[in-house]
């Protein structure tokens, strides 16, 4: 079965570039130009991927990305976009996508792009047929890929259940930014580890408080500086004992 990918761009020419790509590559592409249009083409049909432009008419790509997040919907989302600032990636990042692009961009590029993607999602998928990680009070569900701290349940994006699953497979072990994203993304970033850190910081955000309190000061992604990161064991036995959770 081919892998289908949702194109959204308000610029008929980008638009018909990508599809000319996509369609040349095996896949099978459909395409629209504003956000309301996007949105009720993921709700009405399947998709393997979305290609998102962020100046779109009607809803924005923001507005888009937001509404993916509140509805969980189990779709990797390439940003495709003019906006190339460090704090437009990062807000990008932040409301779910799973790959910031900026135009002008190469076919080429996005065509691998879109592959890998694909890749780790049916990588994933395969991998999460019978499988529970259970550590202390935490629990991933890799079958429905969810997860729950002492049975409440926390909302990840795609990746940043990815990436919780995968150091949680591999808890205490140390991965530098580099080996994360070959693993989590599935190729080279050009070397931008942000991508890591903003994933690693709102997972934090969602479940370090229900760990360790309010407060702070402990973390489950534990840095390791000058390496990386790494699901800290026993500061999850800590949380377990301290009665915080």
């Amino acid at each position: 079965m081919k892998s289908r990918v949702l194109v959204v761009d308000d610029e008929q020419a980008i638009a018909d570039l990508i599809c000319y790509h996509l369609s040349r590559e095996g896949f099978e592409v459909g395409k629209c130009h504003d956000g309301e249009s996007a949105l009720r083409l993921v709700r009405e049909d399947r998709w393997d991927l979305v290609i998102l432009d962020i100046m779109l008419p009607r809803l924005s790509g923001w507005e888009v990305l937001r509404a993916l997040g509140m509805e969980k919907r189990n779709v990797p989302v390439l940003v495709l976009s003019a906006r190339g600032e460090e704090a437009d990636k990062v807000a990008g990042l932040e409301l779910g996508a799973d790959d910031y692009v900026t135009k002008p961009f190469s076919p080429r590029e996005l065509v691998a792009r879109v592959r890998a993607h694909l890749r780790r999602k049916a990588t994933g998928e395969e991998e999460s047929r019978a499988e529970t990680v259970r550590i202390g009070p935490l629990e991933i569900n890799l079958p429905t890929r969810s997860v729950t701290v002492s049975g409440s349940e926390v909302n990840l994006t795609v990746k940043e259940f990815d990436l919780l699953a995968f150091l949680a497979r591999n808890a205490d072990v140390v991965f530098s930014r580099e080996k994360l994203l070959e693993e989590i993304w599935g190729y080279d970033f050009a070397g931008d580890t942000r991508t890591v850190d903003v994933h690693i910081s709102r997972i934090r955000q969602k479940i370090d408080p229900l760990l360790f309190g309010p407060d702070g000061g402990t973390t489950l992604l534990e840095p390791v500086r000058g390496i990386g990161y790494r699901l800290s064991l026993r500061n999850l036995k800590a949380a377990k004992v301290s009665g915080c959770v």
